[in-house]
């Protein structure tokens, strides 16, 4: 199933979709088509499968981190001009501006395609039929999560238009669109399977545990903690399928473990068929065999704690800037490469990756290499083809957001108590690797007041999710973009002093909301007023 899942479809699907929203005479080939796809016994699949390639853009995926506090872009074209975005020299022209809206548009009218054709598709078992539409609709859904989490109001189109009716097309309030997932959401739980009712051949489609997920996602972005968080217990329950935490920290991003007990949502790939190319753009120049588009921040390393709990700044924690890599978090090493980091590279060699200035092809001071002197280690896949070209699964939601929720949850009602941290921080350090009891016990942490919980919550999703498409919302969503994004992004210290990498630029006044994109204003002006400032 997951081969036939991606594999190209077929033309007639994608005319239709091309022209979801235009009513063109295009001659009788593109008649034929119209009329014979959706007779075909298999219309419906290919079309969902379509529906499921297009659901997130691994580009955008990985290109995210750049966008925040934890990584460097080094390109100015790669994650659609992200560089630029995070300098704050962009507008409604910027290619990644432009394309986000383009790209979760041209889904949701995939989506809105389907719905509106699948009725004509003969012998469609009915409980398939509304499988496939629940499907259809959590697509719909992951899109309009996106849009209103950049542009905030957002045309709001909940069947096919029409070629004339998409120029007449208003933005609809973000809090009504929030409303609309979150029904959509609720409505099509019922006709989702739970993951292990799924057929082997099935795995990686759309469960009851992930579009609860999405919309304790929503709830939680939306700032409704007491709401999130009866969910998340109930996701935490059972109710929605069993999840737990995969044994091995780094084990969840191997191709060897995909689908594994802590995968709530995928985006889903398969060798040889579909893959993407992204790591070779993090990798160790060595390795990658490509300039290095995007590298680790020194904020990124820092955030990671010793292994007594402490931060390095904390007074204990043992750390020292002669060794700052020894005693640190375990999942610092499986995250991020340093100077002085082993790598077993594709042929299976285990080599030391050094990254200090006149150390060879890795180092800092080499022109295709890292510019902080860092690389990212998660999703390597050892198994990608020559061309670092991976059928590795990217993960979208997985079980670990679900008990970071939670603890985030609760801490903004003053409710992180013992019994929610061991849940949550407790068991997530402990499948990390702590073994210390002062970074284990709340205890050790109960003197800290509610704020500084929060700030530990905050500190904990960092660490955990880097590179995981999770930080540049988390610093949006918490109002903490002006103070992270403004001024130096460091790379690694040389002699006394660190490596600026970048310098970056966040107003507050306008940068929280990208802008509507120019070409859609001058071809609708019911797009206007665009967002404040732009």
């Amino acid at each position: 199933m997951r081969i036939r899942k991606y594999c190209s479809i077929v033309l007639g699907v994608l005319l239709l979709g091309a022209a979801g929203c235009k009513d063109l005479d295009l001659g009788p080939s593109y008649q034929d088509t119209d009329l014979t796809f959706w007779q075909k016994p298999e219309a419906a699949e290919q079309s969902l499968n379509n529906a499921y390639a297009g659901m997130y853009s691994a580009d955008y995926y990985f290109f995210n981190e750049s966008l925040s506090d934890n990584a460097f872009s080094s390109s100015s074209v790669n994650g659609g001009q992200a560089q630029l975005i995070a300098a704050g020299s962009y507008d409604g022209r910027t290619n990644r501006v432009a394309g986000e809206w383009a790209f979760h548009y041209g889904g949701i009218r995939n989506v809105n395609n389907l719905l509106a054709n699948i009725d004509k598709v003969p012998n469609l078992e009915a409980g398939l039929k509304a499988r496939y539409l629940a499907e259809a609709r959590f697509i719909r859904a992951y899109h309009y999560f996106h849009l209103t989490n950049w542009y905030g109001d957002v045309a709001l189109i909940k069947n096919e238009i029409s070629y004339d009716e998409s120029f007449q097309i208003a933005r609809s309030p973000k809090a009504d669109v929030v409303a609309y997932m979150k029904t959509e959401l609720d409505e099509i739980m019922p006709a989702l399977p739970l993951k292990n009712e799924y057929a082997e051949s099935d795995k990686g489609r759309i469960t009851r545990g992930a579009a609860a997920a999405l919309k304790a996602q929503i709830l939680l972005y939306d700032s409704k903690w007491a709401d999130a968080a009866t969910l998340l217990e109930q996701i935490m329950a059972g109710t929605y399928g069993t999840y737990t935490l995969f044994p091995s920290f780094s084990g969840i991003f191997q191709p060897e473990n995909e689908n594994n007990s802590e995968v709530i949502l995928n985006l889903e790939f398969v060798p040889v068929q579909r893959t993407h190319s992204m790591q070779r753009f993090f990798l160790p120049f060595t390795e990658g065999q490509l300039i290095t588009g995007m590298a680790p921040s020194q904020s990124l390393v820092d955030n990671f704690i010793m292994t007594n709990g402490k931060a390095i700044t904390e007074t204990g924690s043992g750390y020292n800037e002669t060794t700052p890599y020894a005693n640190r978090d375990p999942r610092l090493e499986a995250t991020i490469i340093h100077d002085g980091s082993s790598f077993i590279t594709k042929k299976g060699e285990t080599i030391t990756i050094s990254t200090a200035p006149g150390t060879g092809d890795n180092a800092v001071d080499k022109s295709d290499a890292s510019k902080t002197g860092y690389y990212f280690r998660k999703y390597y896949d050892r198994t990608a083809d020559g061309n670092n070209n991976s059928g590795l699964n990217l993960i979208l939601i997985r079980y670990a957001d679900v008990l970071l929720m939670y603890a985030e949850a609760k801490a903004m009602q003053n409710q992180l108590d013992e019994a929610t941290w061991n849940k949550t921080i407790r068991a997530i350090r402990e499948r990390a690797g702590f073994t210390d009891p002062a970074a284990l016990n709340f205890a050790n942490y109960a003197g800290v007041g509610n704020a500084g919980l929060i700030d530990i919550v905050r500190r904990e999703r960092r660490s955990e999710l880097a590179l995981e498409s999770q930080r540049v919302f988390d610093i949006r969503r918490w109002r903490i973009a002006e103070t992270v994004m403004n001024g130096v992004l460091y790379g690694m210290k040389v002699g006394n002093s660190n490596i600026v990498a970048d310098r970056r630029v966040f107003n507050a006044a306008k940068h929280y909301l990208w802008p509507v994109p120019q070409a859609d204003i001058e071809m609708n002006k019911n797009l206007l007023p665009n967002n404040p400032n732009w």
